[in-house]
């Protein structure tokens, strides 16, 4: 009984940690000018990137710099299908996701059948070949990108001013974390983290690791396909930039910053990152030089990132979804799972 009710203080903490956080992002527009609101809607949507890396390498174990490529793809099929005329973001953003997630299948089915530094070497191979391919299409600006006439309109209600599309990124992002909540938590994602911890071993037990983790990278790709293409809506202007291994390595370092294997540190740690970036630009072009050294000192002193730390401070790091105790989770998935092995 002591225990049960130590968790519920730290869950009630943490709980109200983060209720904290999304009622400081609600009610940033009507205290804060235009900038801070766009900066705010940046935040958001890699926040929203960050958490698809963050499903890869914090519950799947699987290092990728292909992740700016299904990014670009939705920014690119967003934006393509808004400058032929159709606007309608509830029609758009869909398609985006699907197109991304087309990508994803074709680059997840080929890309991990390998492991390790391969598979990194793989998925920025097919990211590259995205971005040249970008850079090819003449007639959508090449190398320079193009502009959209509009942001997208969802139904009725416009997204031209800058606070009405805030809040939609806004929820999109908290739908989205509910979301993969909810896949890690599932016997799926169980799977998943078990995979990462052991691929022999799941396989033992009735689980090949090839289609969970193929499942996991199409999923991934949808997540970053909308962030791309509500990134195309928020700038109304897309290039092959947003495909460039560069943003991959940034995503990659959000969720290091924030925290891998924790959802709500990926956003954290890409609105560090981006705060971070546009403070130091204002007084050098080479903040990365600043950067670095502040990456090696999370990795080596901070062992579970700027969310981690924000936790222990309110007292509820004890809470959340404990360490997954592989043998008996896959166990547990197997009894469940007709037909599995005994």
């Amino acid at each position: 009984m002591p225990r049960i009710g130590a968790k519920m203080t730290f869950l009630r903490r943490r709980d109200a940690l983060l209720f904290v956080l999304l009622a400081v992002a609600i009610a940033l527009p009507p205290y804060c000018g235009t900038y801070y609101t766009r900066f705010a809607t940046q935040i958001a949507i890699y926040g929203m990137a960050a958490l698809s890396v963050d499903l890869l390498l914090g519950y799947g174990g699987l290092i990728t710099f292909g992740q700016a490529a299904l990014f670009g793809v939705g920014a690119y099929a967003a934006g393509m299908l808004t400058v032929y005329g159709l606007t309608d973001a509830l029609v758009t953003w869909p398609l985006a996701v699907l197109v991304s997630m087309l990508f994803a299948l074709a680059i997840g089915a080929l890309s991990l059948r390998t492991r390790g530094f391969q598979f990194i070497m793989v998925t920025l191979a097919f990211a590259q070949m995205v971005y040249y391919f970008a850079q090819s299409l003449r007639n959508w600006g090449g190398d320079d990108g193009f502009t959209l006439p509009q942001r997208d309109s969802l139904g009725l209600i416009s997204l031209g001013d800058h606070t009405t599309f805030y809040y939609v990124v806004l929820a999109l992002l908290v739908l989205i974390v509910l979301l993969a909540n909810r896949i890690v938590r599932s016997e799926f994602g169980m799977v998943i983290r078990g995979i990462r911890d052991n691929e022999r071993r799941a396989a033992a037990v009735g689980f090949p690791p090839y289609p969970y983790k193929l499942a996991i990278f199409v999923i991934a790709g949808g997540i970053a396909g909308l962030a791309g293409a509500l990134m195309a809506n928020h700038a109304k202007f897309v290039s092959p930039a947003t495909m460039s291994w560069q943003l991959s390595g940034e995503l990659l370092a959000m969720v290091i910053l924030g925290s891998a294997n924790s959802l709500i540190g990926s956003i954290v740690g890409a609105a560090f990152f981006l705060a971070f970036r546009d403070v130091l630009s204002d007084f050098t072009e080479h903040w990365m030089l600043f950067f670095g050294p502040l990456l090696v000192a999370r990795v080596l002193l901070v062992k579970d990132g700027i969310w981690g730390m924000l936790v222990r401070a309110t007292g509820a790091d004890k809470v959340g979804a404990p360490r997954v105790d592989f043998p008996e989770a896959l166990e547990h998935a197997a009894d469940s799972k007709p037909g599995a092995a005994k």
